[in-house]
């Protein structure tokens, strides 16, 4: 009855099912759009009989698998729209599939493989492509080549976002109609080819922006351009001489120097601008007329001399940022008169003066609803004066206000009660007098006048913030009964910049809990602790200033509810950690070794947690360690196998104060668990380690339930939107050989990125394997160490089968779990959540510890891969067999070699039972059964192009027999 049906659309509904495959039998479709609906399963194979379909729109479902075969039939499609999926497919065979196609978007899927194909592949594709967006996939390898950009003659939009896709970019003179270019978030390097910006190409939008692009730009002649996004990028020289049409240019987070009185020649017409984190000099004097400037910033730059009336030149402004500069003089009263600013950020400058709102016209102008009023304004770590005017409670709908570390002087005024949407007020290290105002917001979720000669009662609506908020400083305050005293184990702090003063208590206080504690922990870890005390205050940032991101301005960043505290009660001098110290101090790359250690008790039983009366310091357990902590493994002479070091992990409390309005969101990705970010808070927590990503606590709930949370370290996570999308994927995978990814919790600032799984009661491999005297395990047979080795095997051919590299590889990431040691996988595609920068310092530590596969040391901008997990596969193989580290230097004939070129020389020279662990071949039983997986291992080494896959490798593990 359908038989001339030419157009079937069901978008938008909810649809959930299978799409029938007799759909294929509507031979007379031109028009099929099925979007947005919730369908699920492949896409069955015979929409490739619907000869005369020319839209095809699948996007928004859960379709997942590969594509099917014989898209060549379809030679009247236009238009392919399957975004929003789980498709997966090498994207190369697909390009070569289709023809006469103008609209492409494959977005947001699984597509895998390199651009760099042939030219023969794509030539009838490129004829009549216009639109193509391949954007957040997995492509990687090389860009197309200049001889295949060249055919693409018809192109006008190419978004190729959020990959991995490497090497430098062809020409694009030869594209006269291409209007969008999208890499961003790539790892493409090199100079950015000078047609995109000086006008030969009539691109109207252009993003390069995460990646690894080098040189200068000097010029952006285009008048074409309007969107130009450069950011995060390794770009040096001077400010663009010439800046003709554009609206909207980030060249933030680069190394871009000079003057910006350059900017005096521009002629854009700017809506937003970001310079913020650069290396510009000069003055703002001379800035030019930005009649629709929206978004001022220079954040973070080296800016000097006073602070001209913005307004003036930019009268819509709506953002201005220039924070951690060194602007000086008084604060423009213009600010304040704007009927448009609604964010002002000028902490961490020289300003001086009074806060320019007596006088002004605030009064007149702020109060009126119509007009729009600053929600945000941040003077903080500047050297302003006078008092806090009575005016202030006339910018009704403020939201933060941040005056700390400046010399304010006077009562607070009761007007601050006005400011009704108040959240976060820091008013600290000032000289400030008198009581604090009644009836400040109910909405307030960070409080703090701590360092003031404050008096009188606290107000009753304040009292659920922590001593901290009110002290040190103000002596005279009344604390009503059930507050601490002053130098409780409880006192925190809300805001994370610490005064000389608290660095003595800091030194103190570790000194004692270090002397409590050597009664219970060997001579390793006090010899250990010793060196790390040395680098302590160097390295953590206890100072005047933070650490991190806001080195300079110590303003109220949105401040963090989890904060992180010994167990044990303190000294009575003050001693406060505050979450930045905690996650902020190490973002540094470490050392393989160095990690090693920490990574080793990264996934250990938590019963083995020492109790003691005075714990260590959980900031230390974020450093690095100084020593290694590795020794020999059995029969190495020269080798520094890992070492386990069980007095490393301490208790802590996971305490988290939860005030009416919390700042971030818990996100779930299983069902079948609940609780509140509150429970989660108030859970007692256990460190556990460090590794590449961040620190790792166990917490409890209170129905019983444990946790694994691991917190991000900064710096190293995707933006929201990627890294939900990521992490779904990632919690997606449900098998019982891999611990599961529960929940995420998305805090405001970058320092608060939690990741929370189950917590698996038992130990890891390397533990089973390396650990010395005293022993706790009977050493694992070799049917048991096969057994591991098939199951790992297992579990990445059903990562891979899912289109997703495991990534981090190690026996530290590898538990067994029940008395038959059932191996669980861990720390799987967490690179897929990590910007380039995180994922190099995964691949980095994995080089380190020896389980980096070749290929991703020969490139700049690694990624893992299939074959880099058959790599790591193929190490820890050896590692079963040998009991020796893969970061074990080994002596012999040939010199000092490691674990791998050590088992090849021996294999060559006919002695491979000769480097096998001794607990195993002191039996002949199984001799050829570890000749077979010693065998295995040795392919798995190969290089890339001769390895095995991950079901070869499982296949002929399998096929050992015993």
């Amino acid at each position: 009855p359908l038989r001339n049906l030419q157009n079937l659309s069901l978008s938008g509904n909810n649809f959930t099912g299978r799409i029938a495959p007799a759909l294929g039998s509507i031979t007379s479709l031109q028009h099929l759009d099925l979007s947005d609906n919730q369908f699920i399963g492949p896409i069955p194979g015979r929409i490739a009989d619907l000869y005369g379909l020319n839209y095809l729109n699948l996007s928004v479902n859960k379709f997942d698998g590969g594509l099917p075969s014989g898209f060549r039939n379809l030679q009247q499609l236009r238009v392919l729209d399957l975004h929003n999926n789980a498709l997966r497919g090498d994207i190369g065979e697909l390009l070569s599939e289709l023809r006469n196609v103008e609209h492409i978007d494959l977005s947001y899927n699984e597509f895998y493989g390199g651009l760099s194909v042939p030219v023969e592949n794509v030539s009838s594709l490129a004829n009549t492509i216009r639109h193509v967006n391949l954007s957040h996939n997995q492509l990687n390898g090389g860009f197309l080549k200049e001889e295949a950009i060249g055919l693409f003659k018809n192109l006008q939009l190419l978004d190729l976002g959020d990959n991995s896709i490497s090497g430098q970019l062809p020409s694009f003179g030869s594209l006269p109609g291409l209007r969008v270019l999208k890499l961003g978030k790539n790892q493409l390097f090199g100079p950015v080819p000078v047609e995109l910006v000086e006008g030969f190409v009539p691109l109207e939008e252009l993003d390069l922006s995460h990646n690894g692009f080098t040189g200068s730009i000097r010029v952006i002649n285009s008048t074409t351009l309007k969107v130009l996004k450069l950011s995060s990028n390794q770009l040096s020289g001077d400010l663009p001489s010439s800046l003709r049409s554009c609206e909207m240019v980030d060249l933030s987070n680069n190394m871009i120097s000079g003057d910006v009185s350059v900017m005096s020649n521009w002629e854009a017409s700017l809506v937003d601008l970001d310079l913020s984190s650069n290396k510009l000099s000069g003055s703002l004097s001379n800035l030019p007329h930005f009649e629709d400037l929206n978004t001022f910033n220079l954040r973070n730059n080296s800016l000097v001399g006073a602070l001209p009336s913005l307004l003036d030149t930019s009268p819509i402004l709506s953002v201005v940022e220039l924070s951690l500069n060194q602007l000086s003089g008084h604060i423009p009263g213009s600010f304040f008169t704007s009927t448009t600013l609604k964010s002002l950020n000028l902490s961490g400058n020289h300003l001086t003066g009074p806060i320019p709102l007596q006088g002004s016209r605030v009064s007149e102008l702020l109060v009126m609803s119509t007009y729009p009023q600053m929600e945000s304004l941040d003077l903080s770590n500047n050297s302003l004066t006078g008092g806090l005017p009575s005016e202030i409670g006339n910018i009704a709908r403020l939201k933060l206000l941040n005056l700390a570390g400046n010399e304010l002087s006077g009562q607070l005024p009761s007007e601050l009660s006005k400011l009704s949407d108040l959240e976060y007020l820091d008013l600290s290290r000032n000289n400030f007098k008198g009581k604090i105002p009644d009836k400040l917001s109910n909405s307030l979720s960070a409080f703090n006048v701590s360092n003031n000669d404050l008096s009188g009662p606290i107000p009753e609506n304040l009292r659920g913030f922590p001593r901290s908020a009110f002290s040190p400083g103000n002596s005279l305050l009344i604390f009503p009964k059930g507050m601490p005293p002053t130098g409780s184990s409880q006192d925190h702090t809300l805001d994370h910049v610490r005064h000389h003063s608290s660095k003595g208590s800091i030194r103190v206080a570790i000194i004692v809990a270090s002397v409590v504690a050597a009664v219970m922990i060997v001579f390793v870890f006090l010899a250990f602790h010793r060196a790390q005390l040395k680098e302590f205050h160097g390295r953590c940032g206890f100072s005047d200033t933070t650490t991190g991101g806001n080195a300079k301005s110590g303003g109220l960043a949105r401040p963090s509810h989890f904060k992180f505290h010994s167990t044990a009660q303190a000294p009575q001098t003050s001693l406060s950690f505050s979450n930045d110290h905690l996650l902020t101090s190490n973002s540094r790359s470490v050392s393989g070794q160095q990690e090693f250690a920490a990574e080793i008790v990264e996934h250990g039983a938590a019963e083995r947690v020492t109790t003691s009366s005075a714990s260590v310091n959980p900031n230390l357990l974020d450093n690095e360690p100084v020593s290694s902590g590795r020794k020999s493994s059995p029969g190495s002479p020269l080798a520094s196998s890992p070492h386990v070091i069980e007095t490393f992990e301490q208790p802590v409390t996971l305490d988290v104060y939860s005030p009416d309005r919390l700042a971030g969101e818990l996100f779930f990705l299983d069902t079948s668990l609940s609780f509140t970010i509150e429970e989660l808070s108030r859970a007692p927590a256990e460190v556990l380690g460090r590794g590449s990503h961040g620190t790792l606590y166990k917490a409890t709930l209170r129905n019983g339930h444990m946790l694994t949370v691991k917190w991000l370290r900064v710096g190293l996570v995707k933006h929201k939107k990627e890294f939900a999308k990521e992490v779904k994927k990632i919690g997606s995978v449900r098998h019982s050989n891999f611990v599961p990814v529960r929940a995420y919790y998305w805090g405001p600032r970058e320092q608060e990125r939690l990741l929370l799984s189950d917590y698996i009661q038992c130990d890891n491999l390397a533990l089973h394997l390396y650990e010395t005297t005293p022993r706790r395990y009977h050493p694992l047979s070799f049917s048991q160490r096969l057994k591991v080795a098939v199951e790992v095997a297992k579990c990445l051919l059903h990562l891979h089968d899912r289109g997703l590299p495991h990534g981090n590889l190690k026996p530290t990431n590898i538990l067994l779990a029940d008395p038959d040691y059932h191996a669980c996988l861990t720390d799987y595609c967490l690179h897929r959540l990590m910007t380039p920068t995180g994922i190099a310092e995964q691949i980095l530590n994995l080089g380190a510890l020896g389980y980096r596969a070749p290929e991703l040391a020969s490139t700049s901008k690694p990624v893992p891969s299939f074959k880099a997990d058959v790599y790591a596969l193929g190490v820890i193989l050896m590692e079963l067999l040998t009991r020796r580290s893969a970061g074990d230097i080994i002596s012999g004939q040939s010199g000092a070699v490691d674990l791998t070129d050590w088992v090849r020389l021996c294999d060559q020279e006919g002695r491979g039972m000769d480097c096998i662990d001794r607990d195993i071949a002191s039996g002949e039983e199984h001799t050829k059964a570890m000749d077979d997986m010693l065998a295995i291992s040795l392919r798995c080494i190969l290089p890339v192009n001769e390895r095995p896959n991950i079901r070869q490798v499982y296949e002929d593990l399998c096929s050992i027999s015993l």
